[in-house]
């Protein structure tokens, strides 16, 4: 169990992080990346001039856009068939005898 000393000192010390606009979360990532992820983690937190360019070169590498919401609407919208007024019905039919 951990102290109330503890606890108030781990609150205090995320309260700091978030007044410099920095989030802790967590990453799944290979073993051997451990130390590189830690190291471009750091870099960000920065956020200087090197944060800015490391973040662009990165977003260049990855090729990585924000995911927009609606965008499944919006291919939809887009598609040929839009105005085609299909109908989406079939006749019902009875269906084959079974023996029991």
């Amino acid at each position: 169990m951990t102290g109330s000393a503890q606890k108030s000192a781990v609150n205090a010390y995320r309260e700091r992080l978030a007044r410099r606009g920095v989030a802790r979360f967590e990453v799944l990532g290979r073993e051997a990346d451990r130390d590189l992820i830690r190291s471009v983690a750091k870099h960000l937190a920065s956020d200087g001039p090197e944060a800015s360019a490391l973040r662009d070169a990165i977003r260049r590498s990855i090729g990585s856009n924000p995911a927009k919401k609606g965008g499944v609407l919006s291919a939809l919208r887009r598609s040929p068939l839009v105005g085609a007024d299909l109908i989406f019905e079939r006749p019902r039919m009875e269906g084959r005898k079974v023996s029991m």
